[in-house]
C-alpha cells in the first residue's frame, strides 16, 4: 500500500506537468518516497487549522518541484482540489513555484534556490526562542520540528551555506534537512560544477550527517529521521541518494529535470510502475491512507495539544495571554512614549533608531533581531543578551558577515509566527539581501530591514560603501515600504509603521551623520508618505521636495531663497510607497502639478521623475574623502541647491 500511495504522488506530478507542458518531473519521481514517509509518519499538521502555532513546518526549498508539494498536500486534505492539480502552472491555485499565502499548506515562497532552507533556519530559531520563553515543566507548548527537502542546487547557493553555517553554530537540533542527492542538475551531472564532500562539509559546520543509500527504502528513511530527531544539539542533514526521473527512460539524466516527460513516456512509466489508473485518477484507498496517517493523526495531535494548552492557560494565565498576543501580532506603538528622544538638536537617525529599538524591545518582548557584524555602527541590536544555544531567550542574533542569510532568516522568523523580526546592515549591502527582501514583499510579510550609512555622506569609506542606486532599486519593488526618515520624529514614526505593519515589509534607511531635528516633522505626516514641513508664506514660488538628510538641506535652501524674495514650500517625502496610497486630492494638495518643484536626494534621480522633471540627484558613484569635502565636491550644499532651483 505504501508503494501505491507513493506512485499516486508520482503520477499526480507527472500528469499535471504533462498537461501544463511545463514543470520539473524529475524531483517528483525521485523524492516522492522521502516526502511520503515524512508526511505519513512524522509530520504533525492539522490540515483544517493550517496556522496552528505548534505544527511542524515543512519547506520545499527545491521549489521547482512544486508538484511534489501540491500532490502530497492534496492527498493530505489541504484546500487543493484535483481541479487545482489539473490547472498546474495556470492562473489559479497551483503556481509554478510554491507561494506563501496563495496555496493552502505552503509555508514559504520558494524557488529561488537556497532561500527555503534559509527561511527554515529562521523558523527553527523561532521555535527554540518561543519554547524557552513559554514552556514550563510538563507543558511543552512550543515543541515542533522544521523539516526541509532540498536539492543539489540549493546547497550550491551562497545563501544556503551562510544559513547552514549559522544553524550549526547555534545548535538548532530541531532543524532536519532531507537532501535529495541525485547527482544531476539542469546542465548535466553535478560533478561538472561541484565535487565537495557533503558529509565532511556539514560535519565541519557542526551538523549531523546521515546517509540513506537508497531513496526508495522507506525503512532506512524512517530510521534516519528518527535518528535526526534524537540529536537535540545539532541540526541534521539526511543525504538521501535518489534517481532523478525514477522509472522513466530518462532516469538519472538532466533531460528529466525541467521538462515534461510527455504522454508516451508517461504510458511507459505506468507499465513500469504497474499503475493502471488514468491521469488524475487517485484510488480511494490512497485517499483513505492519507486521511488516516496524515489528516486524522495530525488532528489527534492538535487536540491533545489544545487540552495541554487549556491546562496551561489555567496554571500560567499571563504567559498564555502573552503567547496569544504574540500569535495575533497585536502591536501598537504610541509615538508620545518616545517624545523625550527628540530633545537633542542634532543626532544621526541611526542613533535614534537604536534607542527606539531598545525601548520597543522593552515594550514588545517578541521583537527579535540583530546585525551582520555591524551592531556598533547600525545600532540595530536585540535585547536580553545574545541568542545562542545556551541562551535561547536572548533576542540579539549575531548573524555574522552573512547579509543574504540574515534577510532570509528574518523572513523565516516572521513566517513562523509569534515574533517581529528585524535585521541591520550598511545600506550598500542591501545588494546582498535583495532576493530575500523581494521575497518578503511577494509573500506580504512584515519583515523589517534596517539600513544605515545611507548616502555619499558616509565619506572616507568611498564609493564601495556609498549607496547611490539603492533607494531607486528598492523603491521599484512592489509592496515594499522604503522609509528614509529626515530626523528623530520621522525615525520614531518609521518604526511605528514597521511594527504595526501586517502585510508589508519595511526598509528603514538611516544616516551615519548627525541631522537637525525639526519640530515641524511628525508621525502623522510620515504615515502619509509626504507632507509639508515648511509652508510657503505668501506667493508660493515653488517646492523643494526632499527626503532623509536632504530635508535639512532643503530647509537651509529655503532660508537663502527667502532672503532673495523667493517663497517656497518644503515637502518631506520619507516614503514613496505610503504617498502612493493617499487620495489624489491629498497628493495634489502636497505637490500641485503646476508648481515648480525640485526633488533633492543624494542618490539616483531615477525614482523622482514621477513627481517632477527637475531632480537634484546623484547619478555617478561617490568618492573617498571626509564627509564635508564629499558633499561640497558633489555640490550638495544649500547654496548649490538654491542655484539649481533658481535655474528652473
Amino acid at each position: 500500500m505504501d508503494q501505491k500511495a507513493i506512485n499516486a504522488i508520482r503520477f499526480l506530478g507527472v500528469d499535471a506537468i504533462n498537461k501544463a507542458n511545463s514543470g520539473h518531473p524529475g524531483i517528483v519521481l525521485g523524492a516522492a518516497p522521502m516526502a511520503y514517509k515524512l508526511f505519513t509518519t512524522h509530520m504533525n499538521i492539522d490540515v483544517k487549522k493550517p496556522h496552528w502555532i505548534n505544527r511542524d513546518r515543512f519547506i520545499l526549498s527545491a521549489g521547482h518541484g512544486s508538484m511534489l508539494l501540491y500532490a502530497i498536500n492534496h492527498l493530505s486534505g489541504y484546500k487543493i482540489s484535483i481541479e487545482d492539480i489539473k490547472n498546474f502552472r495556470q492562473l489559479g491555485n497551483t503556481p509554478g513555484h510554491p507561494e506563501y499565502g496563495h496555496t493552502d499548506g505552503v509555508e514559504t515562497t520558494s524557488g529561488p534556490l537556497g532561500q527555503g532552507i534559509s527561511n527554515a533556519v529562521g523558523m527553527a530559531i523561532a521555535e527554540t526562542h518561543l519554547a524557552a520563553k513559554f514552556n514550563k515543566p510538563n507543558y511543552n507548548i512550543i515543541d515542533h520540528y522544521t523539516y526541509v527537502i532540498c536539492g543539489d542546487g540549493d546547497l550550491q547557493e551562497g545563501v544556503a551555506l551562510e544559513s547552514t553555517s549559522l544553524a550549526g553554530r547555534l545548535g538548532l537540533g530541531k532543524l532536519i534537512v532531507l537532501y535529495d542527492s541525485n547527482d544531476i542538475q539542469l546542465d548535466g551531472e553535478v560533478s561538472l560544477a561541484f565535487n565537495e564532500n557533503t558529509k565532511k562539509k556539514f560535519e565541519a559546520m557542526d551538523w549531523q550527517h546521515i546517509l540513506v543509500e537508497d531513496g526508495n527504502d522507506l525503512n532506512a528513511i524512517n530510521r534516519a529521521i528518527n535518528r535526526a530527531k534524537k540529536e537535540e544539539n545539532k541540526p541534521s542533514i539526511i543525504e538521501v541518494k535518489t534517481k532523478i526521473g525514477y522509472g522513466t527512460s530518462f532516469e538519472g539524466t538532466s533531460k528529466v529535470h525541467g521538462s515534461p516527460i510527455g504522454n508516451a513516456e508517461a504510458d511507459k512509466l505506468r507499465e513500469t510502475l504497474n499503475w493502471t489508473y488514468k491521469p488524475f485518477e487517485v484510488p480511494e484507498d490512497v485517499y483513505q491512507l492519507f486521511r488516516k496517517k496524515v489528516t486524522l493523526r495530525g488532528q489527534r495531535v492538535h487536540r491533545k495539544w489544545k487540552k495541554l494548552f487549556e491546562a496551561y492557560q489555567e496554571q500560567y494565565a499571563d504567559d498564555a495571554k502573552l503567547l496569544n498576543q504574540f500569535i495575533n501580532d497585536d502591536m501598537l506603538v504610541n509615538e508620545a512614549d518616545f517624545e523625550d528622544l527628540a530633545k537633542a538638536n542634532d543626532e544621526a537617525t541611526r542613533s535614534v533608531s537604536g534607542k527606539v529599538i531598545q525601548r520597543l524591545s522593552n515594550q514588545f518582548s517578541n521583537l527579535i533581531g540583530g546585525s551582520a557584524d555591524l551592531t556598533v555602527s547600525t545600532k540595530a541590536k536585540g535585547a536580553d543578551g545574545h541568542y545562542d544555544r545556551n541562551n535561547r531567550l536572548g533576542r540579539n542574533i549575531n548573524f555574522g558577515v552573512r547579509e543574504h542569510a540574515m534577510g532570509a532568516i528574518v523572513n523565516g522568523l516572521t513566517l513562523h509566527g509569534g515574533l517581529k523580526a528585524f535585521s541591520g546592515a550598511f545600506f550598500v549591502f542591501s545588494d546582498y539581501m535583495k532576493p530575500a527582501i523581494r521575497l518578503a514583499a511577494i509573500m506580504n510579510i512584515p519583515s523589517i530591514f534596517v539600513f544605515t550609512h545611507d548616502s555619499i555622506a558616509v565619506g572616507e569609506d568611498g564609493p564601495t560603501h556609498q549607496p547611490v542606486e539603492h533607494l531607486a532599486g528598492l523603491r521599484s519593488i512592489p509592496n515594499l515600504n522604503v522609509i528614509r526618515p529626515a530626523d528623530v520624529h520621522e525615525t520614531i514614526a518609521a518604526w511605528k509603521v514597521a511594527i504595526e505593519s501586517k502585510h508589508t515589509p519595511t526598509v528603514i534607511v538611516l544616516t551615519r551623520q548627525n541631522v537637525k531635528n525639526y519640530q515641524e516633522t511628525n508621525a502623522q505626516g510620515l504615515s502619509k508618505g509626504a507632507y509639508i514641513v515648511s509652508k510657503e508664506n505668501n506667493q508660493f514660488d515653488g517646492i523643494l521636495l526632499a527626503t532623509g538628510s536632504e530635508v535639512e538641506l532643503a530647509m537651509k535652501a529655503k532660508e537663502i531663497l527667502k532672503d532673495q524674495g523667493v517663497d517656497v514650500r518644503v515637502v518631506s517625502m520619507p516614503s514613496h510607497h505610503l504617498f502612493e496610497k493617499q487620495t489624489k486630492k491629498y497628493q495634489k494638495e502636497i505637490l500641485p502639478k503646476r508648481k515648480k518643484t525640485l526633488a533633492i536626494e543624494m542618490g539616483s534621480s531615477m525614482s523622482w521623475y514621477k513627481y517632477t522633471k527637475d531632480v537634484y540627484g546623484l547619478d555617478t558613484f561617490g568618492a573617498s574623502a571626509p564627509m564635508e569635502d564629499v558633499l561640497e565636491h558633489f555640490n550638495f550644499t544649500a547654496e548649490k541647491v538654491t542655484e539649481a532651483f533658481l535655474k528652473i
